[in-house]
């Protein structure tokens, strides 16, 4: 389908190749990132299961009841937001099976749905795709000089980049990147994804399997992940941060559930611990990275501007830990890649670790300003070396992604350093 202005999404190369490997292609993400205009330019027709908390819909009913009619039409055929009506999932395996034809549907869905009136996983029949929100990159805010891919693959880079500033890095955290945002001030943005919240605790929450959430508990909740943002906090800190800061008492297996749905609803993306090839003597720790979706819901919780934001610098480097992340992800990704983060016992971490997929890994440090790259660099080659003291698999390639750098080089130990800005997949 034709869509005017459709900004090109990495993940497009990949929506292509499945739709000729798979009968089906479902793409998953948050609200609002994206995901039915994707669906839309790779699809030929639609029918959409939008609906809102006490509404029906005419869609959603007719699926239910009659699913053939909504499977008509020409294919590739997109159905936004399917878990309206988990029954399809099952029609569109059994259609596929009798057409044995590649590429005839596209499901977007922003919540994970249970597994009533799904009787099989769809394995072979359906392609998984992770919608993220937009790097910097997809965006336009990146120049896209450096490919990440080159760097995990040891290619020389020199090149001079665009001087970016610290205002226009807060800028990129505060409005995030939400397709829809991109046009809007800083300030509309941020009122945005403040609305965008509310939207997700006063009916997204409850839409998802039905359950009436003490909504207090879940902003406090939210407040104290965004405190938390970029670390490894566990659920008893989650727990105290909450009753320190706000005074109020949530127990843990309330804690764990609200995570459960939040998850649910892709609004969370936290970096699992890597530890699995490097085989070393030492204890690696075992806990996630706590990350929302994008870091500008952290910034909306926390009630953050630019100005809070420069003058908060220890926050600021959370949260732009927060952008480089996610903008990893999405590029490590279009190569088959994964994002982990290391911490071990001996208080030794990585900001970020690449996997590739022959098993080889890269070890990236993450810092805003310039003059922590010496000790940036300094922290991976004394980790490296350590690994290889202990007759560990040692990263490959280490690199700092930095905010304020104005080159991309390899300085003279052999580590890496890249701005932010001139990054692509």
């Amino acid at each position: 389908m034709k869509i005017k202005n459709y900004k090109k999404r990495i993940v497009d190369e990949q929506v292509e190749r499945y739709l000729k490997i798979f009968g089906a292609v479902c793409i998953e993400g948050p609200k609002y990132c994206g995901k039915t205009w994707l669906g839309r330019y790779h699809a030929k027709s639609e029918t959409l299961l939008q609906v809102k908390t006490g509404e029906k819909s005419n869609e959603v009913e007719l699926a239910k009841i009659s699913p053939d009619i909504i499977l008509e039409g020409e294919k590739p055929k997109l159905i936004d937001e399917w878990q309206e009506a988990t029954n399809l999932w099952d029609e569109i395996r059994i259609n596929v099976d009798k057409s044995g034809l590649k590429g005839q549907f596209i499901l977007t869905g922003s919540s994970t749905p249970n597994r009533e009136g799904i009787s099989h996983s769809g394995a072979g029949r359906f392609g998984k795709i992770q919608l993220r929100t937009m790097s910097l990159y997809e965006s336009g805010d990146s120049t896209g000089q450096i490919s990440l891919q080159d760097i995990c693959n040891g290619k020389k880079i020199s090149q001079a980049c665009p001087q970016t500033g610290l205002k226009e890095i807060a800028g990129f955290i505060i409005r995030g990147g939400w397709p829809g945002n991109l046009n809007y001030s800083i300030e509309d943005a941020s009122v945005s994804v403040k609305a965008y919240i509310d939207l997700i605790i006063d009916d997204d929450l409850y839409r998802l399997d039905g359950v009436n959430r003490d909504k207090h508990k879940m902003r406090l909740l939210l407040k104290s992940l965004a405190r938390n943002e970029s670390t490894t906090a566990t659920n008893q800190t989650l727990k105290n941060d909450i009753k320190e800061i706000d005074d109020e008492d949530i127990d843990k297996d309330t804690i764990a559930s609200y995570l459960n749905a939040l998850d649910k609803l892709f609004l969370l993306d936290n970096d699992e611990p890597f530890s699995t090839n490097i085989r070393s003597s030492v204890r690696v720790k075992q806990a996630k990275k706590r990350h929302f979706t994008d870091p500008s819901i952290a910034c909306a919780l926390l009630n953050l501007n630019t100005q809070k934001l420069i003058n908060d610098l220890n926050t600021f480097g959370f949260l732009f830990e927060a952008l480089v992340e996610r903008d990893l992800k999405i590029y490590a990704s279009s190569f088959g890649a994964k994002c982990f983060h290391y911490q071990d016992y001996l208080n030794r971490e990585i900001d970020a670790v690449i996997e590739l997929d022959d098993g080889n890994w890269c070890a990236f440090e993450i810092k805003l300003g310039v003059r922590a790259i010496d000790e940036a660099a300094n922290n991976l080659i004394k980790i490296r070396d350590s690994i290889r003291e202990e007759k560990g698999k040692e990263p490959s390639v280490l690199c700092v992604i930095c905010g304020l750098v104005n080159a991309a080089y390899i300085r003279a130990d052999g580590v890496y350093v890249v701005p932010i800005t001139a990054l692509k997949n």
